[in-house]
């Protein structure tokens, strides 16, 4: 994680958006489509790209946002009032296109989950699912996280559901040489995608449903990554998702000979918790 900084804009530029449109995209993905007056700007670097989402609440009659003033926002954005202050979460990039008239699109994809009793939980997906035309959402660029060093021999990556729009951005980013392993879980067959991944990155897919439908999302995808040997010390990984596939993947790789400085893991959720980190 120590090399995220490095990889992050020093003056960090925040985005007003408005939605264009909101669909399921699968069984376990809500993809909302957004655009914006200067959204053509936004500086896409591909990969694990991404950002904060700020959500203007639906009891909120004005979207206030905070003063961005290089890496210190965070401290503006609690001062806000808590029943004027938006939605706060973090995302990746799930698409970027410009279009022909000069404007932009981005996707963003927010994973559907419910409790015991079927109801929807998670504010960013509450608010996904329940999105209009002419919403209102802000992003505030975070650069990405995955920086793989140029003498890689092997490239990792693994991650469940809540990973995945960076694996989709990873693969397609990858240089078409790049040899390696992506190790993708997902809640059901109908969640899978094809991959725009390099000829000598193997792409395994673990379907939740199939193996256990009850069991915490990533510890498949843990099992996987622990079953694989790393070719040598200069494989590069990347592992996010839930809490204990990052950290407990890192320690596996770490043991097989990957330097620590090598792995770039992120827990994006807590399982025990029932709640997304940070949002």
């Amino acid at each position: 994680m120590a090399k995220i900084p490095r990889l992050m804009p020093e003056a960090p530029r925040l985005f007003r958006a408005r939605v264009l449109r909101s669909v399921r995209y699968s069984p376990s993905v809500q993809r909302v489509t957004v655009t914006g007056d200067d959204l053509h700007e936004f500086p896409f670097a591909g990969y694990d790209h991404w950002f904060r989402l700020f959500l203007q609440l639906p009891h909120q009659a004005t979207f206030t946002l905070p003063e961005i003033d290089g890496t210190r926002w965070y401290p503006q954005y609690l001062a806000i009032p808590q029943d004027e202050r938006p939605h706060l979460a973090n995302y990746t990039v799930a698409g970027y296109r410009h279009l022909p008239d000069g404007a932009a699109e981005m996707d963003v994809d927010f994973v559907v989950h419910t409790d015991a009793d079927g109801v929807l939980e998670g504010g960013a997906a509450i608010w996904a699912c329940a999105a209009r035309p002419g919403d209102q959402l802000a992003v505030l660029d975070q650069g990405r996280i995955f920086d793989c060093p140029d003498d890689v021999s092997e490239v990792v990556v693994a991650a469940e559901e809540t990973g995945l729009p960076a694996v989709v951005g990873i693969a397609a980013s990858l240089p078409r040489d790049t040899v390696g392993r992506i190790i993708q879980e997902v809640p059901t067959a109908a969640d899978v995608r094809v991959l725009d991944a390099p000829l000598g990155v193997e792409v395994t897919w673990i379907v939740r449903e199939h193996v256990d439908p009850h069991e915490v999302p990533g510890r498949a995808a843990l099992a996987e990554l622990e079953r694989h040997v790393p070719c040598d010390d200069r494989v590069y990984a990347f592992v996010v998702g839930e809490s204990r596939l990052a950290t407990a993947g890192r320690r596996h790789l770490h043991r097989a000979g990957v330097p620590k400085s090598r792995i770039t893991f992120s827990g994006f959720w807590k399982h025990e918790a029932r709640q997304a980190v940070p949002a």
